[in-house]
């Protein structure tokens, strides 16, 4: 049976707000004990999107299953305390009385569980009143992390379930856990599936916050009975006889609950034989009335957050100017400003930002307050800051790429910081950039460059294909808003100086 994707779910029809998609094995005996996994994963923002998701929602889906089904089993697969603008200010706190609001039974940490650093992270789990699960995460001694367990064993209806966390492995590399520890995740689950089983699991779990790749490789060597994850936004469900799997999309837009009849059979002898079918039922959030209970939280949190948009987060020393023709025409001071707190939380060696992504169009004066209304009124997308390693050769096609339009203005223009360039603008595009300093040394095209910049631009976006498609190597921090990173510069140099310094010059 292949996958079911979104368009099938939308397509299909089955039912008002939901899809039913029966397994290929026959119904489950009777007599048999019916479990439901509710399945959520990458939940961002707390808040509902055009009528669809949010914490207000989910609750509403996970309420009504457990009044159909005492054998529930909410899950959450990763990735919730951050990036959001609550999270910027709260550092995901406000998930977390989601979540112990809604009982959730198992939560598995996903790499944005620790953009804000281990001791957050520490913090945060002590906070939840539900289980944590991570077979493969471990402090740097090699012990075990406070607050987390590898797995669990959970009996129903005489059933023993089995289940394991395991965080993506190449956290350390998108985001910032310190020197926390990450195991492979197939090592870790085929490892403990196994210690599971000889400690009577019947049936095993595994809720992962892993990647594409993983779940399928996990999918096809049999590792675990269900798998349940997250981490690429995916809606999907899949079941081959054997194994099943399912990912919930993002932001509780949709739900997947996976329906579980087991019919277990122990003989005179004592042992146990267990015959298991699944279902899945897509839920389109949509057509959910939010909970009142989590709906009154969520309210409360948007009246603290409209409160926090008319804070102070630095003051100007200088004149700052995001005006279309300032930002998309040369060097600014603004884009400046915002580079260098790019390259300063990311520790890179350059940074680029597109000029079209500087969006208030206005001007401020010197010795005004900045506030955060103002940043997220100059960096409205939601964009991520990220890091790439990329060739000097790379970075100049970049470069060339930024100066393409300049005659029209166009949005691509770069704003760096850690660069000196020279451009000609009346030589052919392509060919334009007459030099590059790099924290004051020539660029060597040969030499790898660590290179802040933003999500939509490290995936092509403004024509920046040389960060995403040539790049040595790829490290997408994800770790927090743009514009979460240019407050917390703000905060951090107190007095914003930015000037227009001679960075880029154009002639």
């Amino acid at each position: 049976m292949r996958p079911i994707t979104r368009r099938d779910t939308l397509r299909i029809g089955l039912g008002a707000g939901a899809v039913a998609i029966l397994s290929r094995t026959a119904a489950h005996a009777q007599g048999a004990v019916k479990a439901s996994f509710v399945l959520t994963n990458d939940i961002y923002e707390m808040s509902e999107k055009k009528g669809r998701g949010g914490m207000a929602r989910l609750a509403a889906v996970v309420k009504a299953e457990r009044e159909k089904n005492p054998n529930t089993i909410f899950v959450h697969a990763g990735d919730t305390l951050s990036p959001s603008l609550m999270s910027g200010f709260d550092q995901g706190a406000h998930m977390i009385e989601f979540l112990n609001a809604m009982k959730l039974d198992a939560f598995t940490p996903g790499n944005h569980e620790f953009d804000f650093g281990k001791d957050v992270f520490l913090k945060r789990v002590a906070e939840a009143k539900f289980p944590v699960h991570a077979a493969n995460i471990r402090m740097a001694d090699g012990s075990a992390v406070p607050g987390v367990q590898p797995s669990a064993i959970r009996e129903v209806g005489g059933v023993r379930i089995g289940l394991i966390g395991s965080a993506l492995e190449t956290t350390a590399q998108l985001s910032s856990p310190g020197d926390l520890k990450f195991s492979p995740s197939i090592d870790s689950i085929r490892a403990e599936a196994k210690a599971l089983r000889e400690k009577g699991a019947d049936f095993i779990v595994a809720l992962t916050h892993t990647d594409r790749s993983t779940d399928l490789r996990l999918f096809d060597m049999r590792a675990v009975d269900l798998l349940l994850t997250g981490h690429d936004h995916d809606l999907r469900v899949n079941y081959d006889g054997k194994t099943a799997m399912a990912e919930s999309g993002e932001d509780a837009e949709y739900v997947v609950v996976v329906e579980v009849a087991f019919d277990l059979k122990v003989d005179a002898a004592g042992k146990r034989a267990l015959a298991w079918s699944p279902q899945f039922r897509i839920i389109d959030t949509a057509t959910v009335t939010p909970d009142p209970e989590v709906l009154a939280i969520v309210k409360r949190y948007e009246a603290e957050l409209s409160k926090e948009l008319d804070v102070t987060v630095g003051s100007l020393d200088v004149e700052l100017d995001s005006r279309n023709a300032t930002v998309r025409g040369g060097e600014a001071a603004i884009g400046n400003f915002i580079a260098d707190a790019m390259r300063d939380v990311t520790g890179a060696d350059v940074a680029i930002t597109n000029g079209g992504g500087i969006r208030a169009n206005k001007q401020y004066a010197a010795g005004a307050k900045l506030s955060r209304r103002d940043i997220l009124s100059e960096l409205p997308f939601g964009n991520k800051t990220a890091l790439t390693e990329i060739t000097g050769a790379a970075l100049k096609a970049a470069l060339e790429n930024g100066f393409s339009q300049i005659e029209n203005r166009g949005g691509r223009f770069p704003q760096v910081s850690g660069l000196k360039i020279e451009v000609d603008s009346r030589q052919p595009v392509g060919k334009r950039v007459v030099s590059v300093l790099v924290n004051g040394a020539p660029l060597d095209e040969a030499k790898l460059y660590k290179v802040a910049t933003n999500d939509f631009m490290l995936r092509g976006g403004d024509g920046y294909t040389a960060l995403a498609g040539k790049v040595a190597a790829t490290i997408d921090s994800g770790g927090s808003l743009m514009a979460n990173d240019v407050m917390v510069y703000a905060r951090k140099v107190g007095t914003v100086n930015a000037r227009v310094e001679g960075r880029t010059v154009v002639r």
